[in-house]
């Protein structure tokens, strides 16, 4: 009679190190940690995004990543950081400058795989939520520095503003007040009264704060532009007309009662009449003399542009023998698509703008994650006017996350329907 030796039991440990499940949803813990952590820390937004890519390693699909980035969605972002990479060889500026201007367009490179994992997971929802949960911590925490400037996070914190700046600040709460507006309508409908109140109030919150806190320029004008879209999408004429009566109504009261309001509301003009008159370096004069030498330096070179990371040089070259607000050198001309056309010309304007386009068709569908991805693309380009927010950290990773997570569940949804659909016509 023959013994057979049974074959060891794989130890638990290592079963759980080849699961793809396990690391997949490690993948998502480490996504969660990014968008928590994005608007307290960039320190710990590189690490988490590290340890994500290494995370999606051990169990990922090599075919099927690369047919996924043949997609416009995927190839655009990553033709843009292409040309910023190619872009240093016809470029003057120190070789320093120019791979400093590349990491800005590097970021762009995490969309497609975000993308890719969220289309097979089914865990971005608790992604956005964790990015909600954390801007609403930082809103109250806002609150708190605003009354005890001395538990801010930081010893040179703005007034209320206890982390990073007011600009950040206030893109994160105007896109998680404007976002909360689908789900409380979507509740309110439903019956769900109580939920729906509960986001009423944390949106009217992040409203408040921005009112009475810190007011951002760019958010007061982005704003109004996100409502009417929701307005346009979602509301029947009779209800659009009532909310823009309660809006002008609210509006009319937050600028009778914030000081805050009013003084940011009418630096507009005394910005323009300084620069205008004295030539003095206020905000609004300084993009002024900014956007008028881009468009000088475009000319020079429209299809090619100066090359990555010129444009501190083509600044300082402009800046001799000037005083006063046109003696001003910078690298950021604050404007998206100037800064684009600057270093890569009409070449690298036609990526942004097909990119930002392809990016507005992802989320034209119905659904929560469309209207999230919807208004974080319709929110990158507007204030995208005023500032490079695509390449700035804060709000560039806030596109790539938005986009990224919101895009990877609308097209999981579209491919649950198909399989639906195909199965349903095998039926039939």
């Amino acid at each position: 009679m023959r013994v057979f030796a049974k074959e060891p039991m794989p130890a638990p440990g290592a079963t759980l190190w080849r699961d793809p499940v396990a690391w997949s949803r490690t993948s998502d813990v480490f996504a969660i940690l990014i968008a928590a952590s994005l608007p307290w820390s960039t320190t710990l937004v590189a690490i988490f995004a590290v340890a994500f890519l290494v995370s999606m390693g051990p169990f990922l699909d090599a075919k099927a990543l690369l047919q996924s980035l043949k997609r416009p969605i995927c190839a655009l972002p990553i033709a843009l950081f292409v040309l910023a990479a190619v872009g240093m060889l016809w470029s003057d500026a120190p070789w320093g400058a120019r791979l400093h201007a590349v990491g800005p367009t590097a970021k762009l490179l995490m969309l497609p795989l975000l993308l890719y994992h969220f289309e097979r997971s089914a865990g971005g929802l608790k992604v956005l939520a964790g990015f909600l949960i954390s801007c609403v911590a930082l809103m109250l925490m806002s609150w708190i520095v605003t009354w005890y400037p001395g538990l801010a996070l930081k010893s040179d914190a703005a007034y209320g503003v206890p982390v990073k700046n007011y600009i950040d600040q206030s893109q994160e709460f105007a896109l998680c007040a404007v976002v909360l507006a689908y789900p409380v309508v979507t509740l309110w409908r439903a019956q769900k009264l109580w939920l729906a109140t509960l986001l009423t109030g944390l949106s009217l919150g992040f409203v408040v704060n921005m009112l009475f806190v810190s007011v951002s320029r760019t958010a007061l004008v982005t704003m109004p532009v996100m409502l009417a879209v929701f307005a346009l999408l979602h509301l029947k004429w009779r209800s659009i007309v009532l909310v823009a009566c309660i809006t002008a109504v609210l509006s009319g009261l937050a600028w009778a009662t914030s000081s805050k309001l009013r003084g940011t509301a009418e630096r507009f003009l005394s910005d323009y009449q300084l620069y205008h008159e004295r030539n003095m370096p206020t905000s609004l004069g300084l993009r002024l003399v900014f956007w008028q030498k881009s468009l000088r330096f475009i000319s020079e070179a429209p299809v090619f542009g100066h090359g990555t990371g010129s444009i501190r040089g083509l600044f300082e070259e402009a800046a001799v023998n000037q005083v006063g607000a046109d003696a001003e050198v910078i690298a950021n001309p604050h404007n998206q698509t100037l800064n684009v056309a600057v270093q890569w010309g009409a070449i690298g304007v036609v990526l942004l703008f097909a990119m930002w386009l392809r990016h507005l068709l992802l989320f034209r569908g119905e659904g929560l994650a469309a209207w999230i991805g919807l208004m974080v693309v319709l929110q990158n380009i507007f204030t995208s006017l005023f500032n490079s927010h695509l390449f700035d950290f804060n709000e560039g990773w806030m596109y790539v996350l938005g986009v990224g997570v919101a895009g990877g569940m609308v097209l999981r949804n579209c491919r649950r329907e198909t399989m639906i659909r195909a199965r349903s016509f095998g039926t039939a």
